[in-house]
């Protein structure tokens, strides 16, 4: 058996003399659409002004990358901006039109921010681990530099190109060198003399005077390397018109990896540690980023020093969500069910005043309760209680209540208005058919309407959850943590979540360890991952929703 396709018989009747087949409503409405996405020139002009900008920004992205010679990420950028430009001026390609935008930006913020921290969670990178090995033995090396007796007095002008300092040198036999911090002299070309003396550089600019002034500070502790060996010295200037030879008490062995200070004699060796590092144990800081593979992970569930802030983080975090969650879903219900009853009046404006709080920013109400819970001169203390000294935010205990109170005031908005939704959603005759059989308010509400409202509310109650996990603005706002807990190594408070601990890690105290945070950060995302996941699965509200 033959089976003729529709383009066969369209192509049977146009050999015949037939006339082609007219095209049915909806073929001529989507191409329509096609025409309208991608034609006019209205719409063209939108196009052209909005590529514009992206490729304006992709030239100067790509201008800043090569000239910081970073390769992959330039070829990176090259390409997303040509396969842009391709698919917004194709007259097809509609998927990708409202595709394009949306993966950039999930690659970007998600897939990119997810990967690099990964990354980070490999390495030692923190306080006094920030770069290569190279930058590290540049600092040290610049860091105990002395001045040479009778070193030569070298003319120089200070010059700037993107932001970045560098210093133009006239050397005694009249040639002109240029470098900069990490970058040692090299001869220049396209020197602009006076008197003998370079005062300047083709493609930089030359500071004046009173720009000098201003950055004083900056220009004096800039040290330009004579060469790429550190043991020759820098040159140094102190007033941006001189300057003279400077080297350091260190020598550095690069064959051998080896720091020696020339003043007492010790030796530090690169140990592998990502630091030189003596005999004795002491180590020269900055040193420098390494891989360090599963430590900073072994670290964060194994260390006797972290283990004790780590186990009642965790346990308080699962409680804050889980009681946020809760008490904001029953609470949000209670009164959605109380407001959809026909019998009450004023609903509109009640529900009005109800979702205030969920209109105002989350910070911005963190603190104004923080102001009002204050022991000293709070509100709640003050007015409301009677001059009483409630330590609602610098007690354990009811620092946690204090979290979880305002918490439940900036969360039972959204749910009231998620359960009200869903309960208008419910057919009336469900209910009517229910009641014809006998059955009373609370029957109705636990067997029929509970369980359809879930159907519509369990994704959305995961989420919460998860959302609370990391709810970093309420805990951060209202009690940072606090009160502190002083008897733990790392700066972590009792109502720190992980997720502000992982701050605290990375960001506050004298000594930052980003490993270890972006450890942390990985464990958090694979937790929230697995309920997440389990959670769809039990309820299988994603089943429901496709």
């Amino acid at each position: 058996m033959t089976t003729t396709t529709d383009e066969g018989v369209d192509g049977a009747k146009r050999a015949s003399g037939a006339p082609p087949k007219k095209p049915t409503k909806r073929q001529r409405q989507a191409a329509g659409i096609a025409d309208a996405a991608s034609g006019g020139l209205g719409l063209m002009l939108v196009k052209i002004v909005s590529l514009g900008l992206v490729d304006a920004i992709a030239l100067y992205a790509l201008f800043v990358l090569v000239v910081n010679d970073e390769w992959l990420i330039a070829a990176i950028v090259a390409v997303v901006a040509i396969f842009v430009n391709w698919v917004y001026f194709s007259r097809k390609r509609l998927p990708a039109k409202y595709l394009t935008p949306g993966v950039i930006f999930l690659v970007i913020f998600q897939i990119f921010v997810l990967i690099y921290t990964s990354y980070v969670g490999f390495t030692n990178y923190g306080t006094g681990h920030n770069g290569s090995k190279e930058q590290a033995v540049g600092a040290l090396m610049s860091a105990a530099l002395d001045r040479v007796p009778d070193s030569p007095t070298y003319p120089v002008a200070v010059v700037d190109r993107l932001g970045e300092l560098s210093l133009v040198v006239t050397g005694p036999n009249g040639g002109v060198f240029i470098g900069g911090e990490e970058r040692p002299l090299e001869p220049a070309s396209g020197a602009q003399m006076e008197n003998g003396v370079a005062v300047g550089v083709d493609g930089y600019t030359t500071l004046s005077f009173q720009e000098i002034v201003a950055r004083t500070d900056e220009i004096t502790e800039l040290a330009v390397p004579f060469s790429d060996d550190p043991n020759e010295g820098a040159l140094r200037t102190p007033d941006g018109r001189s300057a003279y030879q400077y080297t350091s008490s260190l020598e550095y062995d690069e064959a051998a990896g080896t720091m020696t200070n020339l003043d007492t004699g010790v030796v530090y060796t690169d140990i592998g540690t990502g630091a030189f590092t003596s005999d004795a144990g002491d180590e020269l800081l900055p040193g420098w980023q390494i891989t360090v593979g599963f430590d900073n992970y072994l670290k964060a569930l194994t260390d006797t020093r972290l283990s004790g802030p780590l186990a009642y983080v965790t346990t308080w975090t699962f409680a804050f969500a889980a009681i946020s969650v809760a008490s904001t879903f029953f609470l949000g219900l209670f009164l959605a069910i109380v407001f959809n009853d026909m019998r009450m009046r004023g609903r509109k404006l009640y529900r009005t005043v109800l979702i205030l709080p969920y209109a105002v920013p989350s910070f911005l109400s963190a603190l104004v309760w923080a102001g009002m819970m204050n022991e000293s001169f709070g509100f709640i203390n003050q007015v409301l209680l009677g001059g009483a000294s409630v330590p609602w935010l610098t007690d354990p205990v009811m620092a946690k209540v204090s979290v979880l109170l305002v918490n439940l005031w900036l969360g039972f908005p959204y749910m009231f208005l998620v359960c009200t939704g869903a309960l208008q959603s419910i057919p009336d005759e469900v209910v009517e058919a229910a009641t014809v059989d006998g059955a009373r308010p609370w029957g109705i509400f636990r067997l029929i309407k509970l369980p359809l409202l879930l159907v519509t509310v369990a994704p959305l109650l995961i989420a919460s959850f998860a959302f609370n996990f990391n709810n970093f603005n309420i805990i951060y706002m209202l009690t940072n943590g606090g009160p502190r807990d002083t008897g733990a190594p790392i700066p972590v408070g009792y109502t720190d979540i992980l997720i502000t601990m992982v701050y605290k890690v990375a960001f506050t105290g004298q000594t930052r360890d980003y490993g270890l945070a972006s450890a942390y950060s990985i464990l958090i995302f694979i937790v929230v991952a697995v309920i997440s996941i389990i959670a769809f699965r039990r309820t299988k509200a994603l089943e429901e929703l496709n």
